[in-house]
């Protein structure tokens, strides 16, 4: 589902944010990507998106490459951002309605999952309010469904569950074990290890922009936590 090919990113033409990047995800996989602020989490996820340019390597979505079918990627992803921005002059209805817009989905469709989410992440009430109206949480939930409404058969995440009550945490996660076993990919990032380690089926450590870290996440912590597993790569040199 998505293949990243030796990838790397430079913002200065020195220093790589991510350092010759390889890894392999695929469908049904659960994903988690763990590093230090600054390690090149959210530069990968952006190259990924086709937000940013990376400089060498490739990555293929679905089979489509990300430079040279940037239409047929997007298509295919969903991409929510650590801070999401959102239009707050138009009702969550509204905003949720250009989505789906966007992707060419059927009145019919956008309906049915609109309601579905809406209900379980309990916003359904307040969707005709200005998202101006919305609290932090609130707009999370929001961009959550959005990214749901047109069935992506990637699903990247940069801390997705920041600003989220616990609850709407578990709702997540349930909504990630349920989009894998119909064949998606998740692929997030998150500081909080104990979600990767009870959740993800594969994770990779990244710092300083190079993966030091990458496979099936039992395997990668053997008999301790992913915690310590963690702590002991940043103690090294």
């Amino acid at each position: 589902m998505l293949k990243i090919e030796h990838v790397s990113k430079s913002y200065d033409g020195v220093k790589k944010a991510v350092n010759d990047v390889s890894l392999v995800i695929e469908p049904g996989d659960i994903f988690g990507f763990v590093g230090h602020n600054g390690a090149g989490k959210t530069t990968l996820l952006k190259s990924i998106a086709g937000i940013i340019d990376f400089d060498e390597g490739d990555i293929f979505v679905d089979g489509f490459h990300v430079k040279k079918n940037p239409m047929d990627v997007k298509k295919r992803i969903a991409y929510i951002p650590d801070n999401p921005d959102v239009y707050e002059s138009l009702s969550g209805l509204e905003y949720l309605e250009l989505i789906a817009d966007v992707f060419e989905m059927g009145q019919e469709d956008r309906a049915k999952i609109i309601d579905q989410y809406a209900t379980l992440f309990e916003i359904r009430d307040v969707l005709n309010n200005p998202i101006s109206s919305y609290s932090h949480g609130m707009k999370q939930k929001l961009v959550i469904i959005s990214a749901l409404i047109h069935k992506p058969k990637l699903f990247l995440l940069d801390e997705p569950f920041v600003g989220l009550d616990p609850k709407a945490s578990f709702q997540l996660k349930e909504i990630f074990k349920m989009m894998c076993e119909q064949g998606t990919a998740i692929f997030f990032s998150t500081h909080v290890l104990e979600v990767v380690e009870k959740l993800c089926n594969k994770v990779a450590i990244i710092k300083q922009g190079k993966i030091v870290a990458y496979g099936e996440t039992q395997k990668i912590i053997k008999d301790q936590s992913l915690e310590s597993i963690f702590m002991e790569i940043q103690k090294e040199s």
